[in-house]
């Protein structure tokens, strides 16, 4: 369960209520959790506990058309899923990478290329630009933003300047979302920590690690 309290209904200001309307309708989704792609919808009652934070948030999915009639963003949409749906699997959150599987088929990533996003680097199923959008997220995620000069000049072969902005805010936005729900245990990243001592099995030899 998550980490700190939701916010019910009766509590939720006007700005985080119309998001529980369009997701869960009537319903109070602390007492009767559950959204219509199937996940518990928590981080909306979390996140909900700081209304600002909530609105700069929702502001942002609002760019690509979540939740409004259209889209303010000129970035081609397959761009931007590819680079979250990356994103989701680099920093490990089942969470966005679930959401964002269906997304990025939804804007025409394949079934192919949605399950090559995890070994990219060795897939055929890329061309030029996407290989260069995967590794522009790859330096932006998994090496903090250091990213070569002859990365950015792959990059800028296919993507403007506004392009390369949009992408890496909302790849670096979602690396947050990631981040903080694994961290807060929201959603599909309400999980235990798998990484562990695996004890001996007590038939086993004896090592002794002193060297």
């Amino acid at each position: 369960m998550p980490r700190l309290r939701e916010v019910p209904l009766a509590d939720a200001p006007e700005n985080v209520r119309k998001y529980y309307r369009d997701l869960f309708g009537d319903r109070d989704p602390v007492a009767d959790p559950g959204t219509a792609t199937g996940t518990p919808g928590n981080w909306w009652t979390v996140v909900a506990l700081v209304p600002y934070v909530f609105e700069h948030a929702t502001r942002q999915f609002g760019m690509f058309g979540m939740f409004t009639d259209e889209s303010v963003s000129r970035l081609d949409a397959r761009v931007r899923e590819l680079g979250i749906l990356r994103t989701g699997y680099a920093q490990a959150s089942q969470f966005v990478f679930s959401q964002h599987s269906k997304a990025a088929r939804a804007f025409g990533l394949s079934r192919e290329q949605v399950s090559a996003i995890r070994h990219w680097q060795v897939a055929d199923c890329f061309d030029a630009r996407d290989r260069a959008v995967l590794a522009w997220t790859d330096a932006l995620v998994l090496e903090g933003g250091r990213a070569s000069d002859e990365l950015f000049a792959a990059l800028h072969e296919h993507l403007s300047d506004e392009d390369i902005l949009e992408l890496s805010y909302h790849v670096l936005s979602y690396n947050l979302h990631a981040v903080m729900c694994k961290a807060l245990r929201l959603e599909f990243d309400d999980v235990d920590e798998r990484i562990r001592e695996v004890p001996i099995p007590k038939e086993g030899g004896v090592a002794d690690w002193r060297g």
